[in-house]
């Protein structure tokens, strides 16, 4: 498109933005430690991690994953996705769900599916928009170890 935005595979020089962009999604942590996380999810397969980048600067980060499941088909999953608060409504989450729904299809994928937190209203309704549906919701049990 002409507005500059490229959606590519994470580099390394991206790296220093994605602090910023886990903490406006809520999970904030030092940059040594997305780095750890980042290297052990670009390490295995069927994992993807893509970036939304205008002249440099990291508007919108997305990771991707193939799940292979018993109960249910396997799918393709948007593990998570952040689009810069500044660039929200702009159009770019919408251009980095399409760009996941393609690399989906390219990885031989009927679905793509996601989870999202139950107060993240606004999240859902844009979903929604995309023609996703909500098929089940479900309680997140962890316990320490």
């Amino acid at each position: 498109m002409s507005d500059g935005i490229a959606i590519r595979p994470l580099e390394e020089a991206d790296m220093p933005a994605l602090p910023g962009l886990l903490a406006q999604l809520g999970y904030a942590m030092p940059a040594e430690e997305v780095a750890r996380r980042v290297a052990a999810v670009r390490a295995a397969p069927g994992h993807a991690v893509l970036v939304a980048v205008r002249e440099g600067a990291v508007l919108g980060l997305m990771h991707l994953f193939l799940r292979p499941a018993i109960e249910k088909p396997p799918e393709a999953m948007v593990q998570a996705l952040v689009v810069e608060a500044g660039s929200r409504g702009t159009g770019l989450g919408r251009r980095l769900m399409a760009a996941a729904e393609d690399w989906a299809r390219a990885q031989g994928q009927a679905s793509l599916a996601l989870t999202s937190n139950s107060a993240r209203s606004g999240a859902h309704a844009f979903y929604t928009t995309l023609g996703y549906e909500t098929v089940a919701t479900s309680v997140l049990f962890r316990k320490a170890l």
